[in-house]
């Protein structure tokens, strides 16, 4: 399969001819010219990365908390004559819109170079480090999304020079960023000798882009092959399409099971719309099947499980394709983008399924501008899993984290009882727009009557008027999609929404006056009389935040059990509830992994660093640690990497805001649930 990844490198030396090359876990494409391949390993505490880049001077690849080069976490590497020198470096943070500085050697070197060489089109570097260095200047690597930040350039130092000024600045154009998920991703596997996989393309048409700088989100509904009996999904990758111009159009795809329905059959005999065109109305397609963003391979299935195609079950699909256009207009045409599925008839063991879990998409769903951190929680209640979930409960393997834009840090937590457990997943480094499937190390066991919250940190300090809950990019949104095994056939979305009473207390309301047009405030003293309208416009959000938070987590909420006919399971639809009572909350560790005194380097309290910098200039000092013909034999044979280096070798080739919502909106929103 193309997108398996394999890379054979054939390092030759004189006397030992060719030895076998090492097969990567996982690759991306950080752009057209830079390929980075990566696999866990080989201690369970490593990591071992790749570089092939088009170019023939320095590559530049490490870490940031934000994306940007500032504060970042490097290495450089390049070849010169035959040459290979390789630093770890950091770049020291810089303030507002300054200039990134140029990137400095750390005093401790805590990448190790297993090999690097140039070819006539490419520099390769391979090297691996700690997940956690235990480094000031270093990023630990975690589950969280990772910022990945890149460069290269056609020159290189003279030499080994390292001293500031030294390192030609790169442009514009050969720098960038990319989050990706580094720790839990799926093994991309293809499928077994014994399965036959048959392949189902869902491609767009060629689409107009959008504007330099606007999206475009596109809905094309497909119809399922016609099936004699019940297949598995068991891949699906993307299909990158045809983009006529330099930008990177797709950022991501989602593929959502519909419910039949004449408006879902009349798009499928269409080659699409836009997918939140006013006045449109909701297609019914709920069920998250497949979620890629940009820097995936896609996801494979364990082997224990794949998700059902049956011929009596539902027969379409809405897919949901989200561009991008560069503010330079360089994007061109889109065409062909879309997912390649990978279906067997060779039944596994298990039916998976998708549970959502979080904030059902509504405007109760309230969020305050101007505030660094905002919570919100979405309840899957006791009730919910007890009826729907079989003695033995569920399975989940795999999660989606879904936030809109000022989404910050997602984590689904799981109650038993009143004791909390350890989270199913969390991420508190977020980025919106990079949110496809992570795979769980094991998978949790959830059982019938367990609570689950899924619950969102936000920032909304860039906005000056509240935030809704709702669909589109510019509302927001606190979903868990969770893949596990075995499918139920109840429950597909277990959310919650505030209840009525709960977003008045939330703005200080304690009651309306019944009949008033427009609508009054009847208590507190303090606020009778005024108009809901004009409470909304006046609420002191930087004096009552704390309040509004409180109101928000200790209010009452509804459950909302949907089942996959947009019905509440039955008994649910009368419930009232609350935050459970926990007793006994879930700690995190706090053992601290990295013996300190191993280091003496700035940074840490009361260190003093073991190696003065005079300007940062260190001669000869900052070349490889590992030299090209002296790479510890014991680390190369432990992932089958190449023992040799050599300028002559060939490289494998690179693969050729927010919405300001208006008070009268609001205002209109609870007059209508006010007076029904």
């Amino acid at each position: 399969m193309a997108s398996l990844v394999l890379s054979v490198l054939c390092a030759c030396a004189l006397l030992c001819g060719c030895v076998q090359g090492a097969r990567w876990s996982h690759s991306a494409m950080l752009s057209p010219d830079y390929r980075l391949l990566w696999s866990l390993g080989p201690s369970p505490q490593d990591i071992t990365f790749e570089l092939q880049v088009r170019t023939l001077g320095y590559v530049g690849f490490g870490f940031s908390k934000d994306g940007r080069m500032a504060g970042a976490d490097m290495i450089i590497g390049w070849v010169d004559q035959g040459q290979v020198y390789f630093q770890d470096r950091h770049v020291k943070g810089s303030s507002g819109n300054q200039i990134d500085r140029e990137p400095e050697v750390d005093p401790s070197q805590d990448y190790q170079l297993l090999l690097g060489y140039e070819n006539s089109t490419h520099t390769v570097l391979r090297f691996r480090r700690r997940l956690d260095t235990c480094d000031n200047h270093d990023i630990a690597i975690t589950n969280d999304t990772m910022r990945i930040v890149w460069a290269f350039h056609t020159k290189e130092p003279v030499g080994g020079a390292v001293g500031p000024g030294s390192l030609p600045q790169h442009d514009v154009e050969s720098r960038g960023t990319q989050s990706l998920y580094l720790v839990q991703r799926a093994d991309q596997d293809a499928p077994g000798p014994e399965e036959t996989a048959r392949i189902w393309e869902l491609r767009n048409p060629s689409v107009e882009p959008p504007t330099p700088g606007d999206t475009l989100y596109w809905c094309r509904v497909f119809r399922l092959p016609t099936l004699t009996r019940k297949h598995h999904l068991i891949r699906y990758e993307p299909l990158q399409g045809v983009v006529s111009g330099a930008g990177w159009g797709l950022q991501h795809l989602v593929l959502y099971e519909c419910q039949d329905n004449p408006q879902v059959q009349a798009l499928a005999e269409t080659t699409g719309r836009q997918c939140y065109k006013p006045g449109s109305q909701p297609l019914g397609c709920h069920t998250v099947v497949a979620s890629w963003a940009r820097g995936s391979e896609g996801f494979s299935f364990p082997p224990e499980a794949g998700y059902p195609l049956e011929p009596v079950g539902s027969r379409y699909y809405l897919l949901e394709t989200h561009y991008a256009a560069p503010t330079d207009g360089s994007i061109g045409s889109l065409d062909g983008t879309g997912l390649r599925l990978f279906y067997t008839p060779e039944l596994r063991r298990h039916d998976a399924g998708v549970i959502s879990i979080g904030m059902d998409p509504n405007w109760r769903h309230i969020i305050p501008p101007g505030q660094q951190r905002v919570v919100s929680s979405g309840h899957c209640v006791s009730e919910c899993t007890r009826q729907a979930f079989q003695p033995a409960g569920i399975n989940m393997f795999a999660v989606v984290m879904k936030t809109h834009r000022i989404g910050r840090q997602v984590s689904l937590r799981h109650i038993r009882g009143n004791v909390e457990q350890a989270p199913i997943a969390a991420d508190d480094n977020l980025d919106a727009d990079y949110q496809e499937y992570r795979r769980l190390g094991t998978p949790a066991k959830i059982l019938p009557g367990d609570h689950l919250i899924a619950e969102c940190t936000y920032n909304s300090s860039s906005r000056a008027a509240i935030t809704l809950g709702g669909l589109t990019s510019r509302e927001e949104t606190c979903l868990v999609m969770g893949l596990y095994y075995p499918k139920q056939k109840e429950l597909t979305s277990c959310h919650s929404l505030p209840s009525l009473p709960t977003v008045l207390h939330s703005l200080g309301i304690q009651e309306l006056t019944p009949g008033s047009n427009p609508v009054r405030i009847a208590a507190p003293p303090e606020l009778a009389g005024m108009t809901l309208e004009s409470r909304l416009v006046s609420y002191d959000w930087d004096n009552q935040f704390h309040s509004f938070q409180d109101a928000t987590m200790k209010g009452s909420f509804k459950p909302l059990c949907w089942t996959a006919y947009s019905t509440l399971l039955p008994g649910t639809d009368t419930l009232d509830s609350h935050y459970p009572n926990i007793t006994r909350p879930f700690i995190k560790p706090g053992v601290d992994q990295c013996n300190y005194r191993r280091y003496s380097t700035e940074g840490w309290p009361g260190g003093t660093p073991i190696l003065e910098l005079d300007n940062n200039h260190i001669e000869g000092a900052a070349r490889s640690k590992v030299s090209r013909s002296s790479s510890p034999a014991s680390a190369e044979e432990s992932l089958g990497l190449s023992r040799f280096n050599s300028a002559t070798a060939s490289a494998s080739p690179a693969a050729s805001t927010h919405i300001h919502l208006s008070i009268a909106l609001v205002t209109l929103l609870l007059l209508r649930f006010y007076h029904h």
